[in-house]
Parts: structure tokens; C-alpha cells; sequence
């Protein structure tokens, strides 16, 4: 179990505190999922540095390529990480008969399909920034060079490192046990929103 104080700060010896008050937003009431990023910059001090620009989005938590953690916002405030929901009907094959057609009619506007996803009621959506918690582990992708007559493809993320996964598996079921957080309502960032795929798909928990 952790320790969170009254401003959301975890008090452990595992998590180093470099909180960025301005990628924080208003009060989270609930905490209902988490959500695993990588943060497409070679190093934490890159992503550190975006955090202080004006209107910055970030994450709660930031994990270093030598398993070191961070936490960067309070536990207890909205941070803008997650983007715009998909469906999570569609991806689960469970639409009822009227829903398929209301989110089949949006599905390729993704700002409408995500204002239709947030009118639901918990866990009939994804997690999203005002009930989940971010978790950003260093990692950068990179391009792959584009064979001849073929489309180019999406640049891809450089593997997590084991050190990396370590300190995700131990952060992850500190975050659940505390927090009360269903094993299965952790989730990549893609699988939520419409992301590049291989972004922490080496992430394991």
C-alpha cells in the first residue's frame, strides 16, 4: 500500500517527487483505470522540460530507462493524457443493437465519437483524463524506412527496458491495491485512443 497525503503526493522511498503544477488540472474525483504511455523523447529531463511550457499535457507518474520513478502530478488533480476515447463497445464486440449504430455513425469523427464516449457512465467507456491515472515510461520511437511502391508506415517505439518493466509491475499493483483499481482496467495507451499501436506495447505488468 502506499501513502498519498492530502495533496496527492505519494510518500515512498521507490518514488521521487518532481511535481509540474502546470500540466495539472482541476480535482479527480474518482479513479477508475490506469493508463501506460511512452513518452516519444529520448530522456526524462526532454519530457521534464516539456512540462514547463504553457498549456503542457503530461502524466502522473514517469518511469526512467534505469527503472527510476517519478511522480510528476498530484495524484488527485486531472492531468491531459489520455486524448480522445474510441469505442469501447466496438472494441469489445458488446454493442447493443442501437449503440453500435449511434458510435458506427461517428466512429470516423474522432472528436464527436469521443464527446458521445464520455456521456457513459463508468465501464461502459475507456478511462479517460478525468478518472484515470497516467503513467509515462522514457522511450522514443523511430522511423522505418519506407520500402519502394509502399506506403510509409508509423514510427516505432524502441523496446522497454527491463528495468523499466520492473519498476511498471511493482508501481502498477502499488497503484491498484491502493486506489482499489480492477487489474483489468489498466490499459495502453492505444488501445483507448487513437495513438500509434507500438506505443508500450513492450510494457509489461
Amino acid at each position: 500500500m502506499l501513502f498519498i497525503d492530502k495533496n496527492g503526493i505519494v510518500d515512498a522511498e521507490r518514488i521521487k517527487i518532481k511535481r509540474f503544477p502546470g500540466i495539472e488540472r482541476g480535482l479527480m474525483a474518482q479513479v477508475n483505470g490506469i493508463v501506460v504511455h511512452q513518452t516519444d523523447a529520448a530522456t526524462a529531463q526532454s519530457t521534464f522540460n516539456s512540462y514547463g511550457d504553457k498549456g503542457a499535457h503530461g502524466a502522473h507518474l514517469l518511469i526512467d530507462k534505469d527503472g527510476t520513478i517519478y511522480q510528476t502530478a498530484s495524484l488527485l488533480r486531472v492531468t491531459n493524457h489520455v486524448g480522445r476515447l474510441k469505442s469501447r463497445c466496438i472494441a469489445t464486440c458488446n454493442c447493443s443493437p442501437t449503440e453500435l449504430r449511434l458510435a458506427m455513425a461517428v466512429e470516423h469523427n474522432t472528436s464527436q465519437l469521443s464527446r458521445h464516449e464520455h456521456k457513459k457512465p463508468w465501464p461502459e467507456r475507456y478511462p479517460s483524463n478525468y478518472d484515470s491515472i497516467g503513467i509515462e515510461i522514457v522511450g522514443k520511437s523511430h522511423e522505418v524506412p519506407q520500402k519502394p511502391g509502399k506506403p510509409k508506415e508509423e514510427p516505432v517505439y524502441e523496446s522497454v527496458t527491463g528495468q523499466q518493466n520492473a519498476a511498471l509491475q511493482w508501481l502498477i499493483s502499488e497503484l491498484t491495491d491502493t486506489l482499489s483499481i480492477a487489474s483489468n482496467a489498466v490499459f495502453r495507451h492505444p488501445l483507448l485512443s487513437k495513438k500509434n499501436k507500438t506505443e508500450a506495447s513492450t510494457a509489461r505488468w
